[in-house]
């Protein structure tokens, strides 16, 4: 990390992407895989990264995994001996490219944990697969990344408080199941009640929004929200689960935020972690439109407003 130690002095983004954070799937399958690849390249476009601070995750090991998942569920993904209901339950083929794909956005995000530990601030081009639980996997999601990244942070004595706020418009499920009954890991989910998972889990907070609920309504309901969790938990580090499928015309979500909407969230969550001097992990979690393009532009602001807050010095007191 020493190019990286280099450039926080810079204050330059911290970006982390890999090329296997896209595996092939069938023709016509609903998931976006091409979103990530299209996300990178506006990043880049957008001149919010450098080659120096453009980060490439390794594979995460069995022994890391098993810091949250069972140790039978990794060894099924990995050598791709999952039974059909469970690769139902997941939505996506279990393929020797998916598995890799899976190791490596858990790598990433622990590696941007790392590198906001460090900025103040870091992005990785994939993660949020907050549907993953210890022994299985579902909705898109094979391996919680978020949930081993807290571990991993924790096990190497990087921080003892976490907290995860997660936007995406599906409750962080998997995270909440992951970390039930453990005071050193706070979870908050705000999301559309009526969305999946039909079956909801018990985050440490959960906010239940009505379909439909727009832009001002839910920055208001956020904005009240944050300023007194972040007093509660005096997290060491945020991880930011930045889904976009809150969008009006997400597919899968059934909110109504505009761009500019999107755009105010993101600045005011990652503002009010600058505010209180934690660092924050952002990962993308989901969107879904039928145009990756336009996927990709939404995900996209979240870097954006990072790379923004961290030229513009607040994220100032890190690296220092």
């Amino acid at each position: 990390m020493a190019v990286l130690d280099a450039n926080v002095k810079r204050r330059l983004l911290p970006v982390v992407a890999h090329e296997d954070y896209v595996a092939p799937l069938p023709p016509g399958h609903r998931f976006p895989m091409a979103k990530f690849a299209l996300l990178l390249e506006r990043v880049r476009a957008l001149g919010l990264t450098s080659p120096e601070t453009l980060l490439k995750p390794g594979l995460v090991s069995r022994r890391v995994l098993g810091l949250v998942h069972e140790a039978d569920y990794v060894e099924a993904v990995l050598s791709q001996t999952l039974d059909e209901q469970a690769i139902r339950r997941i939505g996506v083929p279990v393929t020797a490219a998916m598995a890799q794909r899976s190791r490596r956005a858990v790598a990433g995000t622990i590696l941007t944990a790392r590198a906001a530990l460090k900025a103040g601030v870091a992005c990785n081009t994939a993660g949020g697969s907050h549907h993953a639980f210890p022994g299985y996997g579902a909705g898109f999601c094979v391996f919680n990344d978020v949930a081993v990244a807290a571990r991993m942070m924790q096990r190497d004595g990087l921080v003892r408080q976490v907290l995860v706020i997660d936007l995406d418009v599906h409750q962080g499920d998997g995270t909440a199941a992951a970390f039930d009954g453990d005071d050193s890991v706070f979870t908050f989910s705000m999301h559309c009640g009526v969305n999946f998972p039909a079956r909801k889990q018990t985050s440490d907070r959960d906010i239940a929004l009505a379909p439909g609920t727009d832009d001002d309504a839910y920055l208001a309901v956020l904005h009240d929200a944050l300023g007194p969790l972040m007093e509660q938990v005096r997290p060491d580090l945020v991880i930011y689960v930045a889904g976009v499928d809150a969008h009006a015309e997400d597919r899968l979500g059934k909110l109504a935020l505009t761009d500019d909407g999107l755009e105010a969230r993101e600045r005011l969550v990652l503002n009010m972690c600058a505010q209180h001097r934690v660092p924050v992990a952002c990962v993308i979690g989901g969107g879904y439109d039928d145009d990756a393009e336009v996927i990709a532009r939404r995900h996209a602001m979240v870097f954006e407003q990072a790379a923004a807050l961290l030229a513009d010095g607040e994220f100032g007191w890190a690296g220092a």
